[in-house]
């Protein structure tokens, strides 16, 4: 069976995955909610089975659904990267780019590279979401977002990996604090005093959810939070013992606000930092242009630490 499925089905097909109802898509598209109904019912026409769900909660993808979404996906993704090397041909730097990154990310790390775009490409606009690792990479693999900057993404086989850096996991405290002259702590070092833990949605609570596990019935939690720029701040405040890499504390530890001391549990804690696109998408000038800045600012972060951390390997 040979199916002409049409643009404006794909956009609105697309537009009520993303929002879960005819309603809110035909709000986000600007146009009535028949006229996205009418589409879609001519779309389940065409292909012979239905494509969402009419759940209670909302519509949900079948599994006829998934396999169109994921077509819908590559097409859509495909005619903005054309409409872009068109541009590109015309002299034009103009583009989007969508990006989802750790909110850890949004002290220093991003800020110079969206400081970079804008000076390079200031006709490409860039829309930037913090979310977890585990969210972002469902995002990036549904056509949600182009790229996703996270740590430890859990492997996917719809997301290829650009560029990975690694750094080391931290406790975080006040210079006064008794912790901050060590070299290096454990956990057990930490558990003596009070912890701000990071949400199970974060990747660093993976890490270190097995030492957390042996500890159990030894901590004192007066914070679990999904927010590390909340974690760092209280941190600040001498309130506990917050965990992240150096990434996101940069003008904090230069300002001597704050120390970071490596994790060790006896080795190295270490977190991935990587750079990810859907695999096998063909990257649009501007998200090239937006990747390759990405990628230089892993490889510098990465030889920073590389050059702060070379005394305790």
């Amino acid at each position: 069976m040979t199916l002409r499925l049409h643009a404006r089905a794909l956009l609105y097909f697309d537009a009520i995955r993303k929002a879960g109802s005819i309603r809110e898509a035909a709000r986000r598209l600007h146009v009535a909610s028949s006229a996205v109904n009418r589409q879609l019912l001519e779309l389940e026409d065409q292909i012979g089975a239905p494509l969402f769900e009419r759940l209670p909660a909302g519509l949900q993808l079948t599994a006829a659904g998934e396999v169109v979404a994921r077509h819908v996906i590559v097409v859509l993704q495909d005619a903005h990267r054309v409409d872009s090397e068109l541009d590109a041909l015309r002299g034009i730097r103009r583009g989007e780019v969508s990006l989802q990154a750790v909110e850890g990310l949004n002290a220093d790390f991003l800020p110079q590279v969206l400081a970079q775009m804008a000076q390079h490409y200031p006709g490409v606009r860039v829309t930037t979401r913090s979310s977890g690792s585990a969210s972002m990479a469902a995002a990036v693999a549904m056509g949600e977002a182009d790229v996703a900057v996270g740590f430890a993404l859990p492997r996917h086989a719809e997301l290829t990996q650009l560029a990975m850096g690694r750094f080391d996991l931290g406790a975080v405290v006040t210079p006064a604090h008794p912790l901050a002259g060590r070299p290096a702590v454990s956990l057990s070092d930490c558990a003596a005093y009070p912890l701000l833990l990071p949400g199970a949605e974060l990747s660093v609570r993976w890490l270190l959810q097995p030492w957390l596990d042996r500890l159990a019935g030894q901590l004192h939690v007066p914070l679990e939070s999904a927010s590390i720029d909340l974690m760092r701040t209280l941190a600040r405040d001498g309130v506990g013992v917050a965990f992240q890499t150096r990434l996101g504390l940069e003008r904090e530890l230069a300002a001597g606000q704050l120390v970071f001391v490596p994790l060790r549990t006896p080795g190295a804690l270490v977190s991935e930092l990587g750079v990810y696109v859907r695999a096998g998408r063909a990257l649009a000038p501007a998200l090239d242009a937006f990747v390759r800045l990405l990628t230089e600012a892993v490889a510098r972060a990465q030889a920073v630490e590389s050059a702060q951390g070379v005394h305790l390997r």
